[in-house]
C-alpha cells in the first residue's frame, strides 16, 4: 500500500506518541509530526480524534487512525517485515503485554499524581509488583529474545520514566528483576527509543511533574 502524506499528531511528552514514533522509526517510515498544547485542544483536532487523544494519524490527508497499539499495528502491517511474530498465539502473546504495558503507564500516573506519602509508597509498591511479574516473561536481550517487536517499542517509553523518577523512590524498583534491567539499558540505547523524545525531553518531564502538586513534587524541590 501506499501512503504519500502520514501525519502524527504528537505531545513532547506522551508515551503512547513515543510508541508510534520508535514503530515509524523502526520500519523506516516517511512522516510528519504536528505537536499540540493538550491543555488547549484545537478544534480541528477535537473532530478528528474521538476520544480527544494523542496520538492520532492522519493518512493521506483523509482517513484517521487512532490508539497507539492500533497505529503501531497498522504501520507494522503496510510495510515489508513484521515487529510481531507470525505465530498467532505468540502475536496474541505480545498483544497482551503490550496492554500490560498501558497498565503499567497507569500505575506510573497514579504515582505521579498521589497526594500523600501513603498512596505515593502503596503505588511504587503496585509497580514494584507489576515488574516482578514481567520478569520472567522477558527473554532477553528484548522482550521475546533476538528481535526487536512490538512489545519493545512499547516499553521503552514506560522505562524513560524511570531515568527521572528513580531518584525519588523509595528504592529501585527494579532490584528483583535483573533481566527486565539488562532490557531496559538495551532499549535506552536503541536509536529509535533514544530519540523518540527531544533532547529537552529530560527537563520537560520534570517541569511536568513539579506542576502536580502531588507528595512526589514535594520530594523533588
Amino acid at each position: 500500500m501506499q501512503f504519500d502524506d502520514l501525519v502524527l499528531i504528537s505531545h513532547n511528552l506522551c508515551p503512547y506518541v513515543q510508541r508510534s514514533v520508535v514503530t515509524l522509526a523502526e520500519k523506516c517510515i516517511a512522516h510528519q509530526r504536528v505537536y499540540l498544547d493538550l491543555g488547549n485542544k484545537p478544534q480541528w483536532f477535537l473532530e478528528l480524534s474521538p476520544l480527544g487523544k494523542v496520538p492520532v494519524l492522519q493518512v493521506n490527508g483523509e482517513a484517521t487512525v487512532f490508539e497507539s497499539a492500533v497505529i503501531c499495528e497498522f504501520l507494522d502491517e503496510v510495510t515489508p517485515g513484521s515487529l510481531h511474530p507470525s505465530d498467532p498465539l505468540a502475536k496474541a502473546r505480545h498483544r497482551a503485554w503490550i496492554e500490560f504495558g498501558s497498565q503499567l503507564l497507569n500505575d506510573i500516573a497514579r504515582l505521579y499524581n498521589a497526594g500523600t506519602e501513603p498512596a505515593f509508597n502503596d503505588g511504587v509498591e503496585v509497580i514494584h509488583g507489576k515488574l516482578q511479574r514481567l520478569e520472567p516473561e522477558v527473554r532477553g536481550p528484548w522482550f521475546d529474545g533476538e528481535r526487536f517487536s512490538l512489545v519493545d517499542a512499547a516499553f521503552g517509553p514506560i522505562f524513560r520514566y524511570f531515568d527521572t523518577l528513580d531518584s525519588y523512590l523509595p528504592f529501585d524498583v527494579f532490584q528483583d528483576a535483573p533481566t527486565i534491567r539488562d532490557w531496559r539499558m538495551m532499549l535506552a540505547d536503541r536509536p529509535s527509543v533514544r530519540e523518540a523524545v527531544a533532547d529537552d525531553y529530560p527537563t520537560r518531564l520534570r517541569e511536568f511533574l513539579l506542576r502536580r502538586d502531588s507528595y512526589l513534587s514535594t520530594r523533588m524541590v
